[in-house]
């Protein structure tokens, strides 16, 4: 392509947008059903029921340690599927560009998402492209919606979690966050965090093979706190985690006690909290441990019929503290 930005004329269903299409996108996402260039896609019946999330990436930096608004935008929609119950199948891809953005950064964008919908084993089926006049938007925008299939007969979620069942964390709290903070507040002596940016299908599928799975959430924004308080209001149950057992790198640990945030509320973008009966903790420890995105894996606490609809955090002096959500944004433009 002769021109190295993205233009007006590229958003415009001309030649143009053709030229975009052609020698981007259909080289990054090509397959079967993306390749008539239709208005939609038509997909092979899946079995079982067909559960569908769809979500904007807007985060900023686009570039950061251990990934980029491409890669996030893939597994994140993946996740959302994956903590349903379901095994992601399909995707479409929209993309809004700034007028000015770099095509060697789209480019770079479009490598990151083929990579990371291979890791995940899902197809770019469909998708959409827009341009706005310089100004008007922050470099890029995605937005993806994910389809999947859910077994019959598996149901899970809050309605389902029961007295005394064990709550699972995959990984380290808030390593997505900081990586992001690290990048906008120039902290270059904690370069070394890196987002947890990852598909979970995959773990998600080994837990449900092993265990009775009862609930799944994925940590993103108000981090593992705000999960466990959306999950205790939606269950009616409460829940106590112990801060002892909570998993979080202490080069985390540092840069929040410097910035004045707190590791329970800072996001992930590649780890899940499962919920699953006290009998089959220890198994679906093991099972988590052994797979690579869960080999952090812990538990971290339980349900219990007391202090229905709340999370309370038995501390390591000995004391208890009310998780409550927070009130504001902590840190904007994450995902």
């Amino acid at each position: 392509m002769s021109k190295q930005l993205v233009m007006l004329e590229h958003g415009s269903g001309g030649r143009a947008s053709a030229n975009l299409i052609e020698q981007l996108i259909l080289p990054a996402f090509s397959n079967r059903y993306l390749a008539p260039l239709a208005d939609g896609a038509i997909l092979d019946p899946i079995p079982g029921r067909i559960a569908v999330s769809t979500d904007s990436f807007v985060v900023d930096p686009i570039f950061f340690n251990g990934g980029d608004i491409g890669s996030l935008a893939v597994n994140g929609t993946v996740n959302d599927i994956a903590m349903c119950g379901a095994t992601p199948k399909y995707l479409s891809a929209a993309f809004v560009l700034e007028e000015g953005f770099p095509l060697a950064d789209l480019k770079k964008i479009l490598s990151s998402m083929k990579k990371a919908a291979k890791r995940a084993g899902v197809l770019i089926v469909s998708g959409d492209t827009k341009v706005v006049p310089k100004g008007k938007a922050d470099k890029i925008f995605i937005n993806t919606t994910g389809v999947g299939s859910v077994p019959f007969g598996l149901d899970v979620g809050p309605h389902a979690i029961c007295e005394g069942d064990a709550i699972l964390l995959s990984g380290f709290m808030g390593d997505h966050g900081l990586s992001i903070m690290m990048l906008r507040e120039d902290l270059g002596f904690f370069a070394e965090i890196q987002s947890d940016t990852a598909p979970l299908n995959g773990l998600v599928c080994d837990c449900l093979a092993a265990c009775h799975v009862h609930a799944l959430r994925d940590p993103t924004r108000g981090g593992v706190g705000g999960a466990l308080w959306e999950i205790a209001r939606a269950s009616g149950f409460g829940i106590s985690i112990q801060e002892s057992g909570l998993p979080v790198r202490p080069q985390v640990e540092s840069a929040c006690q410097l910035l004045g945030l707190d590791p329970l509320y800072v996001a992930n973008e590649g780890c899940l909290l499962a919920f699953v009966p006290e009998g089959e903790a220890k198994t679906a420890l093991k099972i988590m441990q052994n797979n690579p995105f869960g080999k952090n894996a812990a538990i971290i606490g339980r349900v219990t019929k007391e202090n229905k609809g709340q999370v309370f955090l038995e501390t390591r002096a000995g004391g208890t503290r009310i998780i409550n959500p927070l009130a504001g944004e902590l840190l904007p433009r994450i995902c």
